[in-house]
């Protein structure tokens, strides 16, 4: 909804920084950049521990948690390096586009859930994002968008 809590915060902080300039970003830096990386540790190990206790969960849906954590990063990779060859990018923008479109956003994905989906079982969202995905893309995702750019940039 566009008039939630966290859309009108966000909304809010990008209108304000558009309005203060990088000039006052440098009072901030300390608290909003450097302090991001310990946070970030910190929230993923917290989010790696609710994984945890419920992995016995992701076991029991098996093939299909991991059927659905390599093919349809696949099918969005796919999608976003045809849009990006459609609109013009090169193979390697085409390739890094690709990459974000399958990569199920890492870090957000797993929080919106845990937000709008209080009762929503994380070792299934945790372990298909951060178990499944992402070591799926690092190792056959990434290649795969290049193949794919690569040839749909031949095409065109």
């Amino acid at each position: 909804m566009a008039t939630g809590k966290s859309i009108v915060l966000l909304a809010g902080g990008l209108i304000i920084g558009t309005l203060c300039g990088p000039a006052k970003l440098l009072d901030v830096q300390p608290f909003f950049a450097s302090a991001f990386k310990g946070a970030l540790c910190i929230f993923m190990i917290e989010l790696g521990l609710a994984a945890g206790k419920r992995l016995r969960d992701a076991r029991r849906a098996g093939v299909r948690l991991l059927l659905l954590g390599c093919l349809i990063p696949v099918l969005h990779g796919a999608l976003g390096v045809a849009g990006a060859t459609l609109v013009g990018m090169s193979p390697g923008g085409a390739t890094i586009l690709g990459a974000m479109a399958g990569s199920a956003s890492y870090i957000a994905a797993p929080a919106a859930v845990r937000v709008a989906l209080p009762r929503a079982n994380p070792a299934y969202y945790l372990t298909l994002a951060l178990g499944i995905t992402f070591p799926f893309n690092l190792a056959f995702g990434i290649p795969l968008f290049q193949k794919f750019a690569t040839l749909f940039s031949s095409w065109l």
